[in-house]
């Protein structure tokens, strides 16, 4: 599926009053910070784009931090030496002060008409999605180590996919790791592979999973279960590059790009001692944290048009082509634990119950018609109570629109800004 994506621009410098004016008249979003501390800007994430000014102190370190994160635009005095070596330490372009607003507009015109980007299999219009599809492909650009969190469901694995590619490595292997499936018996054996004659029965030289992701990635499902000996195990590959295989007398060097997931709260697994800190910060270098689908619904309608296509010519006595809009409205309405995954499941099982080119109410798992139809009971103060209706309400409304802000807005019968006012209010996403 295609998506579009929008840009935030991380401007640092003196002037970026005057960067902001010029990008406010072409409609761009920028943050600003005008600190000189590189240290005082905790979270990359956000932006899609930096302009950094190569006339202040620090500067290469800086462009150095920022790299790993975005493109980087330098911009000074002009100065070949350091124009020439900003490009060489990775900024993608350098602009000459003082800067013109028709070349500050072209640097975001060339970003902006950039192929948009093809996630198969990863759906969502919601901008918490729209998110997710910028941190992929700004990880796409580096070659920095990805963490990948989120609860089960959620589609972390097509996350990691989608990184691999759209980098350069998309030629190259793409090796999973179940990290729950190896032993610790097994595991340097899995991870590294032996060489003949290592122990009894090591009749021939086996290759490790790791060796075999060499200039592609590997993926670690499920990071946040592992023992402790995989943990030191795999940090010292991460840390240096090598590993040696069982049995073998020198080390192999390597290079593989790290990929992790998990749906465990590692910041809390490294205080309570269960994780160590030091392989948390050389995973985490981007995070990228997938949403649970119970908080962008608005995302249901396009999941499961999407998940009927996939399945829905399974059957081999008719094709099923849609749902109805009670069928839909009770999906819209649950809370859906399982995420995406339980959705794909409850869609694939209405296909196969189903007597009719549509998914109908009857077709539902009994437990999603049980919670449709039991009486619900507020407790609590009056307000409490018409609060929750009005957020039925305008979940409701966004699921006859499909999600547009606008046509919702129009069902409801206030105003746009209104609505936008209460989707903040009651934290929707859009």
């Amino acid at each position: 599926m295609v998506f579009l994506r929008s840009f935030s621009v991380l401007v640092i410098s003196d002037e970026a009053d005057r960067i902001y004016k010029i990008f406010n008249s072409v409609g761009i979003s920028i943050r600003k910070s005008r600190k000189a501390n590189p240290g005082s800007i905790h979270d990359f994430s956000n932006y899609d784009i930096a302009f950094l000014d190569i006339d202040s102190e620090g500067w290469q370190k800086r462009l150095n931090e920022l790299k790993q994160y975005m493109p980087v635009i330098s911009f000074g005095k002009p100065d070949i030496k350091k124009a020439v070596e900003s490009m060489k330490l990775g900024a993608t372009d350098f602009l000459p002060k003082p800067l013109r607003d028709d070349l500050v507009a072209s640097v975001f015109e060339r970003f902006k008409d950039q192929p948009k980007v093809d996630i198969p299999d990863l759906i969502g219009v919601s901008r918490i999605m729209e998110d997710v599809y910028c941190g992929i492909r700004k990880a796409a650009l580096t070659d920095s180590n990805v963490l990948i969190t989120g609860e089960s469901g959620t589609g972390k694995e097509l996350v990691a996919r989608a990184i691999h590619n759209l980098s350069e490595r998309k030629d190259k292997p793409f090796i999973v790791i179940n990290c729950t499936a190896i032993p610790d018996s097994l595991l340097e054996s899995e991870l590294f592979g032996f060489e003949k004659g290592a122990f009894t029965g090591a009749n021939y030289t086996k290759k490790g999973l790791i060796e075999w992701a060499h200039e592609g990635t590997a993926f670690f499902d499920e990071i946040g279960d592992v023992s402790p000996l995989f943990q030191t195990k795999i940090l010292r590959v991460i840390q240096e590059g090598e590993f040696t295989r069982i049995g073998g007398n020198y080390p192999i060097k390597i290079d593989v790009r790290f990929i992790a997931a998990t749906n465990k709260d590692l910041v809390k697994a490294c205080k309570e001692g269960t994780f160590r800190e030091d392989l948390f910060y050389r995973l985490n270098v981007i995070n990228i944290e997938l949403p649970p689908l119970r908080t962008r619904k608005e995302d249901i309608p396009v999941l499961t048009d999407f998940f009927i296509k996939k399945h829905g010519n399974k059957r081999k006595d008719l094709v099923v082509k849609g749902i109805t809009d009670k069928a839909l409205d009770i999906l819209m309405n649950y809370s859906f634990p399982g995420n995406v995954r339980e959705l794909e499941n409850i869609i694939e099982r209405a296909i196969a119950f189903t007597n009719s080119t549509e998914i109908t109410v009857k077709d539902l798992p009994a437990y999603l018609l049980k919670n449709s139809n039991s009486k619900k009971i507020h407790q609590g103060s009056l307000r409490q109570a018409v609060s929750t209706f009005e957020k039925e309400l305008i979940w409701s409304a966004l699921q006859k629109s499909k999600g547009n802000i606008s046509k919702a807005a129009d069902l409801l019968g206030i105003h746009r800004q209104q609505l936008q006012r209460k989707l903040k209010q009651f934290k929707i996403a859009t």
